[in-house]
């Protein structure tokens, strides 16, 4: 779940402030981003929410770009 940081990052949020919005410890979202964690079902529209993004982006693997314009029928 690098995703978390990285649009957590984007918004100019610290873990913390994530942490106080989703009403879980800083340690939680801490886990989440270094993948010791993932968060639960339940959360992950609020966090979507909260990042700015859809529950997909924040599965989606960064190394798995789709293809520029243009790049359909290669």
């Amino acid at each position: 779940m690098h995703n978390i940081k990285v649009f957590r990052e984007k918004c100019g949020l610290s873990q913390r402030k994530v942490a106080d919005l989703m009403d879980v410890s800083q340690q939680a979202v801490a886990r989440w981003e270094n993948g010791e964690a993932k968060p639960r079902a339940d959360v992950l529209p609020k966090l979507a929410r909260v990042l700015g993004c859809t529950i997909d982006e924040l599965f989606r693997d960064p190394q798995k770009e789709a293809p520029g314009p243009g790049a359909e029928g290669r």
